[in-house]
């Protein structure tokens, strides 16, 4: 007697596979830039649909992660570009803000939280390659090598880069103040 066997389940398409392996790393990336889950979900959304809509004859992509994380990021920028009045924040006080515990107090939750959106605004003002090399090295705390590795540049590129970025952010934020710039 022949054992009876069930339909085999049909692979799981190549998309579907990179998106269960990404799509958490994605969504991160574009939280971080737009600062709102709902925001996070339209572009986890848009980069796989884009993935989804994708010439099939296009060159294949090498490194899969990075290639998500700059779309998710690009996507997120391109989202807060499209909903902000931007305004112009020293990085220096923006570091140990971005780095605080949520249990503070509520002026300095106010406070915080505005300067958290004067900088997603100048960060969406950034090319979108710079603004890439910014959050990768303070938000997702990279060195210059690994982010040099994931965006195909040198390091030296890298740490020039991030360098005059952060003249020019503290500069913006003086002025955003009210100060000298």
């Amino acid at each position: 007697m022949a054992a009876q066997m069930e339909p085999a389940k049909p692979p799981a398409t190549e998309l579907e596979q990179i998106f269960r392996e990404h799509h958490a790393m994605v969504f991160r990336a574009a939280y971080r830039v737009t600062g709102n889950s709902n925001d996070a979900e339209d572009v986890l959304q848009t980069v796989f649909l884009r993935m989804l809509k994708r010439d099939p004859a296009a060159e294949p992509v090498d490194h899969m992660a990075s290639f998500l994380h700059r779309s998710a990021v690009n996507a997120a920028l391109d989202l807060v570009r499209t909903r902000q009045n931007i305004r112009h924040v020293p990085l220096d006080e923006l570091e140990p803000v971005l780095a605080e515990p949520a249990h503070r107090g509520p002026d300095r939750a106010q406070s915080s939280g505005e300067i958290r959106e004067w900088l997603r605004g100048a960060l969406a003002r950034l090319n979108p390659r710079i603004a890439e090399m910014f959050m990768l090295r303070f938000f997702d705390g990279k060195d210059n090598p690994e982010i040099a590795r994931l965006l195909k540049t040198t390091p030296g590129t890298v740490a020039v880069t991030i360098s005059r970025t952060r003249d020019r952010l503290e500069k913006e934020f003086r002025a955003y103040l009210g100060g000298v710039a």
